[in-house]
């Protein structure tokens, strides 16, 4: 008898990191159960339970193959590698360079400015949120550069990658929580929107999932 090891991924729905494991989930086509972790309101997290799941109590992480992996870009990085079709990487070195350039602009540059973990850190919610749109304009100042050269129908030419698992959580994030207007940087505003009709992103989207979560 062939003993089936289950796919687990432990997310919040409105996490960014958590969509994009999401999203790559759903693309490479792997069958997977989501276990809401409310890092919000219940503070799951911050559980001992959870501690034994990641003991950095945050989301997401993934249980996968009889093991347990965090931090999303490493799990993408797995998933791309035990399961390389349909691969979310370009096929050029310098061209998955410049998927990795576009990650890190939003992985390292972008997405720990707006954790809400960091607001407890602020006098109000206000300062926190000025703070928070000042450097994800910066970012986007950059995005909108890079994108200009890369950019076809998706970052990095007309090829899904990371990048685009990355773009689209952050840009959402930015519209929905900060209200940010992404009309002075049309390149990032069109793409945007064009990969927001894709269906691994109408699947894999915050609002779709919450609704799951309430049924």
């Amino acid at each position: 008898m062939v003993v089936e090891i289950r796919t687990t991924l432990y997310a919040f729905w409105l996490s960014s990191c958590s969509w994009r494991v999401r999203a790559g989930l759903h693309f490479k086509k792997i069958p997977f159960e989501e276990k809401p972790v409310d890092i919000l309101r219940e503070k799951r997290h911050l559980t001992e339970e959870f501690r034994t799941i990641n003991p950095a109590q945050k989301v997401p992480a993934l249980v996968i193959d009889g093991t347990t992996i965090t931090e999303s870009m490493a799990i993408l990085q797995y998933l791309e590698e035990t399961r390389p079709e349909p691969t979310l990487m370009p096929n050029t070195p310098l061209l998955r360079t410049r998927m990795r350039e576009i990650c890190e602009i939003i992985v390292s540059g972008i997405q720990p400015l707006q954790n809400v973990g960091l607001q407890s850190h602020f006098e109000t919610k206000e300062k926190f949120h000025t703070f928070t749109k000042y450097w994800t304009e910066r970012g986007l100042q950059t995005l909108e550069k890079q994108l200009k050269n890369t950019s076809g129908l998706y970052c990095v030419g007309d090829q899904i990658s990371m990048a685009d698992l990355c773009l689209v959580p952050q840009l959402y994030n930015a519209v929905t929580r900060f209200q940010m207007d992404l009309k002075q940087h049309p390149t990032v505003s069109k793409l945007y929107e064009s990969l927001l009709q894709q269906e691994v992103f109408k699947e894999t989207h915050p609002k779709n999932i919450n609704k799951k979560i309430q049924e």
